[in-house]
């Protein structure tokens, strides 16, 4: 080893060679090796114990398809449950699918109920909008009846895991007016001074059917109950969550939640679902969410896609996981709605 180094350092004494040369000859992998074994130990500090944070390979990426199990219906039974929409699971498996995306699966609130195509007259067969979360059959630790029981929602998680599909559960922090919180937890809410509680607005979108959480009052135990509701999900084999509108929240928050739950189980993946400005989706990304929507639904030249992926790429890369969703379940632009497959098979 003392050869090698004693070599390199005549090479880059001796005047008689080219520059390049001279240096050559310092970086050649004899010299690499010696020095890796025996480092210079001179002049050298220590820094703070920086923390490092390791996530598994689906925090990164993954292709994840939305799935409404009330849609997997019989022709016997047209409303779908957790029994009949497995019988999906091949299909979606074998489109090389890694994530099955369900929308809420908790029971649904009946005052005023959203009809077909989100008019504010439903019939009596409307099945509602599973955002509209809550109603006297339970909330958000709840599964819909119509769907099946816990059990088999249990069993529905092992199966797609069969089919090698992870689920990621809906996690939307709302509720019906008929949702147990309502009437459990008045403080968990604003109330007019008339007592009513205004509903949900994310303009120019009104949700009749949804209160919003307020979060001045008890954050503590909005934080606890979210917690646990997480961790009942996480204990059916749940390990990944789609946060609905976390930006309407504090990012104080999410930051606690999460910080609690990865905690303990470091492979759980958050996904912001934040259509909102470029600081508040980069701001929620530094708290901790692994993944986040993105603008991607809105960009569709060849420049506007070639400028917002050289945007991602660039600084944010380091802490913002950007995910292509096409679309969301209310919001597909008309490119995407007129275009028909094509438009898809584009982006």
């Amino acid at each position: 080893g003392r050869d090698v180094v004693l070599e390199a350092v005549g090479a880059l004494r001796d005047e008689g060679r080219p520059a390049a040369a001279r240096l050559a000859a310092a970086l050649t992998p004899e010299v690499d090796a010696v020095l890796a074994r025996h480092p210079l130990r001179e002049l050298v500090t220590s820094s703070e114990p920086l923390p490092l944070l390791v996530e598994r390979e689906r925090a990164l990426y993954g292709s994840w398809y939305e799935f409404f199990p009330r849609s997997e219906g019989t022709a016997q039974q047209p409303h779908g449950t957790f029994r009949t929409a497995a019988r999906r699971l091949p299909a979606i498996a074998a489109m090389g699918f890694d994530v099955v995306y369900l929308p809420p699966v908790h029971p649904i609130g009946t005052t005023f109920r959203k009809g077909k195509n989100n008019t504010l007259t439903p019939g009596p067969d409307d099945v509602g909008v599973p955002w509209a979360i809550g109603s006297p059959e339970g909330g958000h630790d709840a599964v819909h009846p119509r769907l099946g029981t816990l059990e088999d929602f249990t069993w529905f998680v092992a199966e797609a895991a069969r089919h090698g599909l992870e689920v990621a559960l809906d996690f939307a922090l709302q509720c019906s007016p008929d949702h147990p919180w309502v009437h459990k937890h008045p403080e968990w809410f604003h109330h007019r001074p008339d007592g009513t509680i205004a509903y949900a607005e994310n303009p120019p979108k009104k949700y009749q059917d949804i209160y919003p959480i307020a979060f001045d009052a008890d954050m503590d135990g909005l934080v606890a109950e979210t917690c646990r509701v997480l961790r009942h999900w996480m204990d059916c084999g749940v390990r990944i969550f789609r946060v609905d509108n976390p930006h309407t929240k504090p990012v104080v928050f999410w930051e606690r939640v999460i910080a609690d739950i990865n905690r303990t189980d470091p492979d759980v993946i958050f996904l912001a679902e934040a259509f909102t400005r470029p600081a508040m989706m980069h701001t929620l990304a530094q708290i901790g969410f692994q993944q986040s929507y993105t603008y991607f639904t809105w960009r569709n030249t060849k420049d506007e896609l070639t400028e917002y992926l050289t945007e991602l790429s660039g600084e944010a890369a380091s802490y913002m996981r950007p995910n292509f969703f096409p679309n969301t379940p209310d919001i597909l632009h008309a490119y995407l709605q007129h275009g028909g497959r094509p438009a898809f098979e584009v982006r």
